[in-house]
């Protein structure tokens, strides 16, 4: 699929530019936390038991909506298709309608100052529910959300294509984000 081929190899690159100490990374894909783990310690957090262990991975079970970091303590974060379904029901987790948007802001709670944090989300042109599935976001609404960090680089998946700008309609945007 497209989607996660483009979007892990994206962020795998920009984790890598950065090389921190410690990544963080919240309900992502197990194989992208699995090849990062092998060239930075990750710690990676979901809701879903990790079934198979590696040496180089550490496993913290938790939810996107109660992180079990302290405040402004992540160096780096990454969260890819994930937050569009927060409050949705789809993975067990209760209905709310401001589910994507409370995942978002604890995300940026434990992003420390100058923290990146690499996330992917649906965008269309205007906000939309796909019923039972997941979010899409307008993408000045979404951006409002990041408002405590600066967007360095930004990228869109739509259909088998990596774009530099946003397409009409629904794509997936990638956004590298530093917390001011």
């Amino acid at each position: 699929m497209a989607v996660y081929f483009y979007q892990d190899t994206w962020a795998f690159e920009q984790i890598a530019k950065i090389s921190p100490s410690h990544h963080i990374d919240v309900g992502s894909h197990h194989k992208f936390v699995a090849f990062l783990s092998k060239i930075f310690p990750v710690t990676m957090v979901d809701i879903r038991p990790l079934s198979l262990a590696l040496a180089s991975l550490q496993f913290k079970q938790g939810a996107i909506l109660q992180l079990p970091f302290e405040d402004s303590s992540v160096e780096s974060l990454s969260s890819l298709c994930v937050v569009e379904h927060i409050g949705l029901g789809r993975y067990g987790d209760e209905l709310d309608a401001l589910g994507s948007e409370k995942a978002v802001s604890e995300l940026c709670r434990v992003l420390r100052p100058n923290g990146h944090l690499y996330i992917s989300v649906p965008v269309n042109d205007v906000n939309k529910i796909f019923f039972n599935a997941h979010r899409a976001f307008e993408e000045k609404y979404f951006e409002q959300l990041l408002s405590s960090c600066e967007i360095i680089d930004r990228k869109y998946i739509s259909g088998d294509n990596l774009l530099p700008e946003k397409p009409n309609g629904y794509s997936i945007a990638l956004y590298h984000a530093v917390k001011a």
